[in-house]
């Protein structure tokens, strides 16, 4: 299989809501949206990935995990924490060394956000 692009699609019981959260709390910046005014579908960038909210689902998302690298986690728990996210878990050095914290999207998808510190084998891997 050659991928030559991938995303992650999110449904949602509320996507307006949704889409809101990921471009305004969140700050994701939008790769692309589409369809029609009433129902539209967003598309966010997630460094080198995409998150697409778009269309709706009869319930909450389940068992799906955001896992996304930022430069600062402590800068981001003041951000979010400013603009009424809720925090599911204040950031910590993680036993494996990585700086942890965890929020949840209005439908209750866990995002925990991560912080590779200098010195952690991530940053020297170049596989």
């Amino acid at each position: 299989m050659d991928v030559l692009s991938s995303r992650v699609l999110l449904r949602t019981a509320h996507p307006i809501r949704s889409q809101a959260f990921y471009r305004d709390s969140l700050g994701l910046a939008v790769y692309r949206e589409f369809g029609p005014p009433g129902h539209p579908g967003v598309v966010f960038f997630l460094g080198n990935g995409l998150l697409e909210v778009s269309g709706a689902a009869d319930g909450a998302p389940r068992g799906l995990v955001l896992w996304l690298q930022v430069r600062d986690v402590v800068a981001e728990h003041e951000r979010l924490r400013a603009t009424g996210v809720p925090i599911t878990r204040g950031p910590r050095r993680e036993p494996w060394g990585l700086d942890e914290m965890w929020i949840e999207d209005p439908d209750g998808v866990r995002i925990v956000l991560v912080e590779v510190p200098a010195g952690h084998p991530l940053r020297r891997d170049q596989r």
